[in-house]
């Protein structure tokens, strides 16, 4: 890892949802927070509390030092496609095996609600 570059992975404590146009994409007890050096924190959700029937598989993958290798996917809503909302890390490197095949969407892209709260991004911060 490099110098004073951080990651920690940890149980999120909390109750999260994830909407979009008000429809209800995630809910769960059981997320993961991801805390990185310079990326606002990030939500990794269990694939059984995600509406999987709203993804769609997308073609972009990514590759992050401190992760491994992202897949990611699409949500579609009605006709509205909203592409490489979500993405997740199914062979992540061992320093992130914590959210080995866990699902994670743009906060500053959806609305994420930490138990009562809404959380949202810096403008501009999209990084996966």
């Amino acid at each position: 890892m490099a110098t004073g570059h951080k990651i920690t992975i940890a149980p999120a404590g909390v109750h999260v949802e994830v909407r979009l146009g008000g429809v209800t994409l995630a809910k769960s007890d059981r997320a993961v927070r991801l805390d990185e050096t310079g990326i606002p924190a990030r939500y990794y959700i269990p694939r059984d509390d995600v509406r999987a029937d709203l993804l769609r598989p997308s073609a972009q993958r990514t590759t992050c030092p401190f992760k491994g290798e992202a897949s990611y996917w699409s949500v579609q809503l009605g006709v509205d496609v909203h592409e490489n909302l979500v993405w997740s890390y199914e062979t992540p490197i061992a320093e992130a095996a914590g959210i080995k095949g866990l699902l994670c969407f743009y906060n500053e892209k959806v609305d994420l609600r930490l138990g009562e709260d809404a959380v949202s991004a810096s403008p501009g911060e999209s990084q996966a």
